[in-house]
């Protein structure tokens, strides 16, 4: 299975995620800014990485907008999610997944987050989360 990894990150925390993801997988991580959707949809794994922001939401300006229009577009592709929270407790991780879901699309598996950088995620939840992955 081919993938790739496309992130927005502002603190670089979710950057961090990104890259260890990459390490394990061997994926080549990209920022959303860096990518266009039409690229993206010729990965059959796509791993997406955003924190949250504000009342747990995704990053609106960059990140928001590429997600609709993939989301709009992806057909038979696995979406992947992570990312990274500071204050919330992470909730935005379960609307992400919700949204995935309820628009029909195929949610790999369960999103993995952590408070911080990737020395935050829990490793029994990231084992499971390359396992998916790498299936």
């Amino acid at each position: 299975m081919n993938g790739i990894i496309i992130y927005w990150s502002e603190t670089g925390n979710t950057e961090s995620m990104a890259l260890r993801i990459s390490d394990d997988t061997k994926f080549e991580a990209k920022r959303v800014e860096d990518v266009n959707v039409l690229d993206v949809l010729k990965y059959d794994n796509i791993v997406l990485g955003c924190p949250a922001m504000g009342a747990e939401e995704l990053e609106e300006t960059t990140f928001r907008p590429f997600f609709d229009k993939l989301l709009e577009k992806v057909d038979n592709q696995k979406l992947f999610l992570f990312g990274s929270w500071g204050w919330g407790g992470g909730e935005y991780m379960s609307l992400w997944e919700d949204e995935v879901k309820n628009s029909g699309k195929n949610l790999g598996c369960k999103g993995i987050c952590g408070n911080g950088d990737a020395s935050s995620f829990d490793e029994d939840e990231y084992d499971a989360f390359l396992n998916a992955i790498n299936n």
